[in-house]
């Protein structure tokens, strides 16, 4: 079967036995759609022949929507992870009791939610739908009828394409005991909407939570939703804040995403600076959504709005969703939290062209602030097979007697340096540098260079020994703009705490001193910006062991494909 980038699931199935199939009819779907799957609701649709084109109308926004949208998203997360999975609600809205509404047309049937197509960020390719065939010889024909039935709701790309999934779940309706249908009837009360609704969060890398919260919250809006997203302050205490999306990025994915879902709303996005926000001062909000972690968040905003003199506000709590592909060190919720710590050791932007350097020994350019384990992954590099270059100890080489370095150093500052055996001081010349940006750039302009050709000659002995991998362990990495002489960049990052508390014990130096040795690197996020990897040797050892092994095996994919590729064709 042909894979398509984007598709779109028109659900046919009555509300009480979706629960039922959504999880088989999202795994049929993912074996066609393999980047954005858009989900549309309509309970009952008819393609069946006899019944004229059908056309799409409005549903009711009743709680088993917001359970059906929840239980959704969690299964996508279990059975689909790799596509992007919205649930567009453009075609939900409750409906007025005043027969003589303009939105019914003075009918009484409510008018056609899609006045005209809407488009999608990503037009789809395929529509798929859970429509159960009667007799198979309509198979054409519900195509057709399917096909001009999403043409006429969404903009779609020309010669759209349609597919019937076939679960095998022809039976499950008839095992939904009477109980159970009762149930689900008796919670199909229709949900009590706001005009105006907020939330707050992160939004790093929309997942499936995030999207629960935003679609339920779109299903409470009737007019305006107001969305806090974290920033600068807020995400000071967040697991690996490096690896956190630019605010601009977060902003942008969900403006698209919203759009998609539900355009008919007033979107106002803004940034969290403290944890409140616009919802403590803004007297139009009716309703905030939270989920049973952060109901005392709207708790506290409640509190802070009655001292404002302002009216509290519904707390509307959701569930948090199950992450069924955790591990030990994560969160048994979906969190962006971990899905940043699955992104350790893994590619996060392709290396750049280095046609200039010779293709082996691979050259991997490893840096990390102080403490930040850095040379610890640099031998565990080396047990793996890579020759590792320790740069430290080459720099100490630049200052021997005899040496380029050696003696432009003492002729910049002064031969008051050298020891009595004829070596540098470096502790003496620290401290006439110490403080000092211009004497401290005379002093790297002198020995940076000297320590990149070092470098090279130690990378040319691994290429005649064949080594096919090497490890250059630099602090001075980025600083020094060694960028050019290896093919990629890892850099290890850990939290200033956690750092200015190894180097405390490490070297025994007090915690002012720790912490001004890492204010004059550079900072682990402007680090990050130039990685292609990134390690965090945060927790147990063992942790971080997993981490280095599955960048090496990714590593040793990478060569295998580049090499690959280098090859003509036979």
């Amino acid at each position: 079967m042909s894979m398509f980038s984007t598709g779109i699931l028109v659900l046919t199935s009555p509300l009480h036995t979706l629960p039922l199939r959504i999880a088989p009819v999202l795994s049929s779907a993912a074996q066609v759609v393999e980047r954005t799957l858009y989900v549309h609701l309509h309970p009952g649709l008819n393609l069946g022949a006899g019944g004229g084109q059908p056309r799409p109308v409005f549903i009711q926004p009743v709680v088993d929507l917001s359970s059906l949208i929840t239980g959704l998203y969690s299964n996508a997360a279990n059975v689909c992870g790799h596509l992007d999975v919205r649930v567009l609600l453009t075609n939900v809205r409750a409906q007025p009791n005043n027969a003589s509404s303009p939105e019914t047309g003075g009918t009484g049937v409510a008018c056609n939610p899609f006045p005209s197509p809407q488009p999608l960020s990503h037009s789809p390719e395929v529509v798929l739908t859970d429509y159960a065939l009667q007799d198979p010889g309509q198979s054409p024909l519900v195509a057709q009828c399917l096909q001009r039935y999403t043409c006429h709701c969404y903009v779609c790309t020309p010669g759209l394409a349609s597919v019937l999934l076939h679960p095998q779940l022809q039976k499950l309706e008839e095992e939904v005991e009477e109980g159970q249908k009762d149930d689900w009837d008796s919670r199909s009360e229709r949900m009590e909407t706001y005009s105006e609704v907020v939330v707050g969060g992160t939004f790093d890398r929309l997942h499936g939570a995030h999207k629960t919260l935003l679609n339920i919250s779109c299903l409470l809006a009737n007019k305006r939703f107001l969305i806090g997203v974290c920033d600068q302050e807020l995400l000071k205490k967040k697991v690996l804040k490096e690896l956190i999306e630019p605010y601009a990025l977060r902003v942008q994915r969900l403006q698209e995403f919203l759009q998609d879902v539900k355009p008919s709303l007033q979107y106002e996005i803004v940034p969290l600076s403290d944890p409140f926000g616009p919802s403590v001062i803004d007297a139009q909000l009716q309703c905030i959504v939270v989920s049973e972690e952060t109901r005392r968040g709207g708790e506290a905003v409640n509190k802070k709005r009655l001292e404002n003199g302002l009216p509290g506000l519904v707390l509307h709590e959701i569930q948090l969703l199950k992450d069924a592909h955790h591990t030990e060190m994560e969160e048994e919720k979906i969190s962006s939290s971990s899905l940043r710590s699955r992104l350790l050791g893994t590619l996060l932007t392709d290396p750049k062209n280095k046609s200039h350097l010779p293709p082996v020994p691979y050259v991997i350019g490893l840096t990390g602030g102080s403490g930040s384990g850095k040379s610890s992954i640099a031998q565990q590099l080396e047990a793996l097979g890579a020759v590792r270059i320790d740069s430290d100890q080459l720099g100490h080489e630049t200052y021997r007697p005899g040496e380029v370095a050696y003696n432009r150093v003492l002729e910049e500052f002064g031969s008051d340096l050298i020891n009595e055996d004829k070596t540098i001081n470096r502790r003496a010349l620290g401290r006439k540098v110490f403080g000092n940006k211009e004497r401290l750039k005379a002093l790297t302009d002198i020995v940076w260079p000297e320590m990149a050709l070092l470098v090279k000659e130690r990378i040319r002995q691994a290429r005649e020994e064949g080594k096919q991998v090497c490890v250059v362990d630099a602090a001075v990495l980025l600083e020094a703009g060694w960028t050019d002489i290896v093919h990629e960049v890892w850099v290890a990052v850990i939290p200033e705490e956690e750092a200015v508390s190894r180097i405390t014990v490490r070297d025994g130096v007090s915690q002012e001193d720790a912490v001004r040795r890492l204010q004059s690197q550079w900072p682990n996020t402007q680090q990050v910006e130039q990685a292609n990897v990134v390690l965090c040797t945060l927790w147990e050892p063992e942790i971080t062991q997993k981490q280095v092994r599955k960048a090496w095996d990714l590593l040793q994919k990478r060569i295998q494909q580049s090499r690959e590729g280098a090859k003509p064709p036979s």
